[in-house]
């Protein structure tokens, strides 16, 4: 009895310690207010629902959104609610508490001005604590006009903005671990923009467009896109802000669908491995020029939000500010390979297949470009016009060629990566993990200690179905069934490719006739012994 009574004063005990561990994250951000550019991409829905849900005692959000194909920014601030994404949070708070949890304020970040009304821009200087500039292009091919006005022109008049704010605590400006291609060995500090942002900004603004993109080459240099001249160019603007405001530089490596919180494997687009996973799916990837051995950074989105709160804690909670960079990669502790990514995708999409699928999932990555080449040809393009030439018989509009001319597009950009090797610097989210207590380790989690990557890969095809492609779980025997017809049909095909390929051969060659011949008879006569 007394055992018993011992044991459950220490089962007691161990819960009053278990709530006297503070949230320090979630101090952090009680009662202040949140400025958030870019809310409504990728990476901002997340950043937004992670607050909604985790971090209930912010004060407000506020999210500068611009009208967008006839929808206004309230209209599209209630589609991101309606989204499955905010499913959890809506479920524990209600849709209402949500709206009033967020305020949208209209604004446009490449526009002059921000496009924002005198009066809102007043209350934004009144009220915001910390901002988070999010808002980007992240097409590598923008032009370079609208790349500049959007990424580094709207970095500069959100730090202009920022300078006026009363009780700014930190401008943290999101941008990637990739600006900087000519650093093979990335750390965590400023370097120098390729250019003077400043003069970019003004020679864009008076320039055509159409001069601009003629001198676009050039003003790049060895830089192999805009979207990476433009951000290097931004990280300049905000290095020299950092004697007069408060502000941070984020780098996130290649952001990839959610790894665990609130739905895992998540996402709203089809950039990095997830649309390298469904091109082979499909069949209509059957060849990359890579280097099958090299590797990029990959960081889970869920991943990349923790370490954004957590930097924001460190600056503003412990007020470190020595540590102005922050590369959020996790190359140092997990290296995937390309040739892993297509081997672990090929079995992935064998167990959960992708329906109509055009080819049985194949192919290879060419070390070689010539053999690439010859390689699209022979089983991206002909195919291609082959299947359009049946669908257009069978009186529907062809696809599969402006199929194929945006993969060629995406290898112009995938290739430079592929083939090129970077690797990052990290102590200084490392340090700041280190001194998580045990809720906040658990809470905001930055660790990998228990990720399983094939578990994960599948985790992400079976969210793509559902949420890109629009394909629910109950499709899946009839892509089964359909993926063991079109293995059938691709043995028959390369049997058939093979015989053609040798009776052409037989036709031209009169001792290749004679060899295979002469094969034939020692085979007939080793079968009748």
């Amino acid at each position: 009895m007394a055992d018993t009574i011992t044991m459950t004063e220490e089962i007691k005990a161990e819960t009053k310690v278990e709530e006297e561990i503070p949230d320090r994250i979630a101090l952090t951000f009680k009662d202040q207010n949140i400025l958030i550019t870019g809310g409504t991409g990728f990476l901002g829905k997340v950043i937004t629902e992670k607050f909604l849900r985790c971090l209930t005692n912010t004060k407000q959000i506020y999210m500068l959104v611009r009208p967008k194909k006839g929808k206004d920014p309230k209209h599209r601030l209630e589609e991101i609610f309606n989204s499955s994404l905010f499913e959890q949070v809506k479920q524990q708070r209600g849709l209402s508490e949500l709206q009033k949890a967020v305020t949208v304020v209209n604004g446009d970040v490449s526009l002059p001005g921000l496009g924002i009304s005198s009066e809102d821009r007043k209350m934004l200087c009144e009220k915001i604590n910390i901002v988070y500039h999010a808002a980007a292009t992240v097409r590598f091919d923008e032009l370079l006009k609208r790349a500049v006005l959007l990424n580094t022109r709207g970095t500069k008049q959100m730090l202009e903005l920022a300078k006026e704010m009363k009780n700014l605590k930190l401008f943290a400006h999101i941008s990637t671990a990739y600006c900087h291609l000519e650093e093979k060995i990335l750390g965590e500090k400023p370097y120098p923009p390729p250019a003077d942002p400043h003069k970019i900004i003004k020679c864009v603004e008076w320039m055509d467009d159409d001069v601009v993109e003629a001198m676009t080459d050039k003003i790049l240099g060895d830089i192999p896109n805009t979207y990476a001249f433009t951000k290097a160019l931004s990280e300049g603007l905000v290095e020299e802000s950092m004697p007069h405001i408060p502000s941070i530089i984020l780098r996130p490596s290649i952001v990839i669908p959610i790894w665990k919180e609130p739905i895992p494997g998540w996402t709203d687009n089809i950039n990095g491995p997830t649309g390298l996973l469904i091109g082979a799916g499909k069949g209509v990837i059957r060849t990359m020029h890579c280097n099958e051995n090299g590797y990029a950074d990959y960081v889970p989105v869920d991943i990349a939000v923790n370490a954004i709160l957590a930097c924001t804690w460190n600056f503003v909670y412990l007020k470190d500010y020595e540590k102005r960079v922050y590369n959020l990669t996790s190359s140092n502790e997990f290296k995937v390979s390309w040739a892993e990514i297509i081997a672990r995708g090929r079995k992935i999409t064998e167990k959960v297949p992708l329906n109509g699928v055009v080819w049985y999932p194949g192919g290879s990555m060419k070390k070689s470009r010539f053999i690439h080449n010859i390689c699209v040809l022979f089983f991206h393009m002909i195919p291609a016009y082959f299947i359009d030439g049946l669908i257009f018989l069978a009186g529907y509009k062809p696809i599969m060629c402006r199929v194929q001319r945006r993969i060629q597009k995406g290898f112009e950009v995938f290739e430079y990566y592929a083939n090129n090797q970077w690797d990052f610097e990290n102590t200084n989210i490392a340090d700041v993990r280190n001194q998580f207590n045990r809720l906040e380790y658990e809470t905001y989690q930055l660790h990998g200690d228990d990720m399983d990557i094939d578990a994960y890969f599948e985790t992400c095809i079976r969210a793509a179905r559902m949420y890109i492609l629009n394909e629910p779980p109950e499709t899946l025997p009839a892509a089964r069934r359909h993926l063991r017809i079109m293995y059938w049909v691709d043995v028959f095909t390369k049997i058939l490719f093979f015989i053609f390929l040798i009776y052409m051969l037989a036709s031209w060659s009169k001792s290749f006739r004679a060899l295979l011949i002469g094969c034939w008879s020692l085979a007939t006569r080793a079968l009748s012994h």
